[in-house]
């Protein structure tokens, strides 16, 4: 098989923001590695599903290296993976905060870590974090203590990433969400949900899909937290 088309990795893959990144970047002539605990294997050869919890160092390695078996190559990773529970501080568990280490930091470091090393002998790459825009702009109506320790150090370690590897041709940046309108969300609470944001809904996952699409083809762009929030950043 041709290794000349480029490859990307997208976690969190079977629903929401993951399902509609594989479906963008298979429109724009990418093959794809998607990744999640349910996804269902593909019966498109440019589409190599992987089953596994990202929480599970195996699973990053068996992305990598059964990717790399198929397609040749890895020139975008999007860790879109994560855990998210909003709950006052106090009432977090030790079964919370394993869960969401695990998965939000751990995750994103193990896969990460093996993709930027492919990434360093091919001398090209584009690395982005799924964050969240209450790292920012906390808001007591949700509180999300957990989400905003792991998530704000996704934001920390991109703009590490970004400059350690700068000059070496791999850019690293993240996209930092209002609330999207995912199957996370019971419909229930979307009218509570859409007045957190100053343009009065909720944002969709193709609002998140078009600022991948954005960073992806934007060279001179690296470090970047893109706020993609409906103007929850901007204040209230």
């Amino acid at each position: 098989m041709s290794t000349q088309q480029k490859v990307v990795i997208v976690t969190g893959a079977s629903q929401g923001i993951g399902a509609e990144l594989i479906k963008a970047f298979h429109d724009h002539n990418y093959r794809v590695i998607a990744n999640s605990r349910s996804i269902k294997p593909s019966s498109n050869a440019d589409v190599l599903n992987i089953a596994g919890d990202i929480a599970n160092p195996v699973t990053a390695d068996r992305i990598v290296s059964e990717g790399l078996a198929r397609f040749g190559r890895i020139d975008t990773l999007i860790n879109n993976a994560g855990i998210f529970i909003a709950k006052p501080f106090v009432d977090y568990t030790e079964e919370d905060y394993t869960a969401i280490v695990a998965t939000n930091l751990g995750g994103f470091f193990r896969l990460t870590k093996r993709v930027a090393a492919e990434m360093l002998k091919q001398g090209s790459g584009h690395i982005v974090q799924i964050t969240t825009s209450l790292v920012d702009h906390p808001n007591s109506s949700v509180p999300a203590g957990l989400a905003a320790m792991t998530k704000g150090g996704l934001n920390a370690a991109t703009r590490s990433l970004a400059i350690e590897y700068a000059s070496r041709k791999i850019r690293v940046n993240a996209v930092s969400p209002g609330v999207i309108k995912t199957p996370m969300h019971a419909a229930e609470t979307h009218e509570f949900l859409s007045k957190l944001h100053p343009v009065g809904r909720m944002g969709e996952p193709r609002d998140i899909v078009d600022a991948v699409l954005y960073l992806e083809n934007a060279p001179f762009v690296t470090g970047e937290i893109l706020h993609v929030d409906g103007g929850q950043s901007a204040g209230h």
